[in-house]
């Protein structure tokens, strides 16, 4: 009997498989998508040129925003006194040699003689010790100043990937305090030692700061370039789509407006914007970049393919999209006047049923086929 059964399940896959490869066969191009011009303009749809660019293969990770420490310097006394006046504070940017602080000194004098301390480099105030009265002493840090228009940007490293990394790589960093803005760094050093809980190594890009927007813990995305390839046809990731068998595009047809084909591709590596394609298009392909998602969806809708042959080609066609011969108007003509049913639905509803009885009749056959043999091995035995 189970036999009989896994007989039985082959042949009914086997007719359905030859039921939806004459279906697909029928419909003229299958995977494409026909709509009018509304429906694009609503989706809003752009394409781009498939062609050969540089292409960059990137490792992206996160950090955060540090000091460079030889650009920090403090503020102090080598007299004591006291203070009487303030002219700096935090956040404010001082340049070098200007008074952030007049004190009252406790050498001798009448009156006591006032010392300015000075700014001792250019940059930011980010700490003041002091204020107005308040007793200054020798050991005492006044103010922290750091020079910020150059920075470090330190990204945690995955260790396998901290050896692809030589001094002089070059990332796009974008802060996340400051959307839109790309930063350029320069991989400066390595941390002295790896972090042994999540197995990273901190890596320290230099990026310039003229502006002071770049603070000191803000949090960092990189994009570290670990290769350039040349000439390498590649896309925006935002015209890849996965239809739930195959990564896939549409590209724009060739022959009829408001239409495109939906083409398997075979896809590399990818980085932060564009995806590396490795077969399936060429170059001259006018590929949707944007828009490409509904399209997925969009193919009960629209026009037909006839309808949009017709109006590419001046002339008719047949359902499927071929050349409409003097047979088929003929054909046609029957069919508008109700004296015969549409030539093409006719062969299709003939061939499926041949194909069906044809398949129905190898199944009896395989199933007395079997009995017999199961008799004759059962009277074998006896």
């Amino acid at each position: 009997m189970k036999h009989i059964f896994s007989t039985t399940t082959r042949f009914v896959t086997l007719t359905l498989v030859f039921a939806v490869t004459l279906a697909s066969a029928q419909s003229g191009k299958p995977g494409l998508v026909i709509l009018d011009e509304i429906s694009v303009a609503n989706l809003g749809i752009e394409f781009e040129e498939a062609d050969y660019h540089d292409f960059e293969e990137t490792l992206f990770v996160i950090g955060r925003i540090e000091n460079i420490p030889a650009r920090k310097s403090v503020l102090s006394s080598r007299i004591q006194g006291r203070a009487l006046a303030v002219h700096a504070f935090e956040g404010d940017i001082v340049e070098a040699g200007a008074t952030l602080v007049e004190m009252e000194s406790l050498q001798p004098g009448n009156p006591p003689p006032v010392i300015r301390l000075s700014a001792p480099q250019s940059g930011m105030v980010m700490n003041c010790y002091t204020h107005v009265g308040k007793p200054v002493l020798p050991e005492t840090e006044l103010f922290e100043i750091i020079d910020l228009t150059q920075v470090y940007a330190v990204a945690h490293i995955p260790e396998d990937r901290a050896g692809l990394l030589p001094l002089g790589a070059s990332a796009r960093i974008q802060v996340a305090a400051l959307p839109g803005q790309t930063f350029e760094g320069v991989l400066a050093r390595y941390g002295t030692t790896a972090n042994a809980e999540n197995g990273t190594v901190d890596a320290y890009f230099t990026i310039d700061n003229p502006d002071y927007k770049v603070r000191p813990n803000m949090r960092a995305e990189f994009s570290i370039v670990v290769n350039e390839r040349r000439e390498t046809l590649s896309l925006p990731r935002s015209a890849l789509l996965d239809d739930g068998v195959n990564q896939v595009v549409f590209v724009s047809d060739f022959d009829l407006p408001n239409a495109f084909q939906k083409v398997p591709v075979q896809t590399g590596v990818q980085n932060e914007t564009r995806v590396e394609i490795l077969g399936g298009l060429f170059p001259g392909d006018q590929v949707v970049v944007r828009g490409a998602y509904p399209l997925l969806f969009a193919g009960g809708g629209g026009i037909s393919l006839k309808e949009a042959l017709d109006a590419a080609h001046g002339h008719e066609h047949n359902e499927d999209g071929s050349e409409m011969t003097a047979a088929d108007r003929a054909a046609h003509a029957q069919r508008d006047t109700g004296n015969s049913p549409s030539g093409a639905s006719s062969q299709r509803l003939l061939f499926l049923t041949l194909l069906s009885g044809f398949l129905f009749a190898l199944l009896i056959l395989s199933v007395v086929v079997q009995r017999r043999t199961a008799r004759k091995t059962s009277e074998n035995g006896k």
